[in-house]
């Protein structure tokens, strides 16, 4: 293994322990158990890459096929003392660079609605960032209390 650096992950019980050792340390954004362990369970079967700093794994990201043509981040976590530092956006660069040779179109993410939340407005704009749009809310997709946003991307 790579000491530092990205890496896509193969191993189902390293995703796992990935998933689960950085989503605990976000319980703004992972705060409902069974959510997060949904998340923890369904990436172990996903494309999944995960970045390193000497050895150990501080942020990953997982990707879901929802058509022929998109998929979706089905979940992305960074340590939130390594925010702010390129971690994300090279995760997410390698899920678009791979969802693009897989001959994909579009890239997708739900998240919650811009204004409900500080931490989420953040996580919105960072997809605006990478140049997603908004497609849609869902006021009562996940709950009322947590309007769900879709943002795409066109990636080819």
């Amino acid at each position: 293994m790579m000491a530092s650096g990205l890496k896509e992950v193969e191993q189902r019980e390293e995703k796992e322990q990935i998933a689960r050792s950085i989503l605990s340390g976000l319980p703004e954004w992972f705060g409902l158990p069974d959510s997060t362990e949904n998340y923890v369970q369904k990436s172990k079967d996903m494309p999944f890459w995960a970045y390193y700093i000497e050895n150990v794994a501080i942020g990953f990201i997982a990707l879901k096929e929802t058509s022929k043509a998109t998929v979706e981040i089905f979940v992305m976590g960074v340590q939130k003392d390594r925010h702010r530092q390129g971690v994300g956006e090279c995760l997410y660069h390698a899920l678009e660079q791979y969802a693009k040779e897989s001959g994909y179109s579009f890239v997708q993410v739900k998240t919650v609605q811009m204004g409900k939340y500080e931490e989420y407005d953040r996580t919105n704009q960072f997809y605006m960032k990478m140049g997603f749009q908004e497609l849609e809310c869902f006021p009562t997709l996940w709950d009322e209390w947590n309007p769900c946003q879709i943002y795409v991307k066109s990636i080819q």
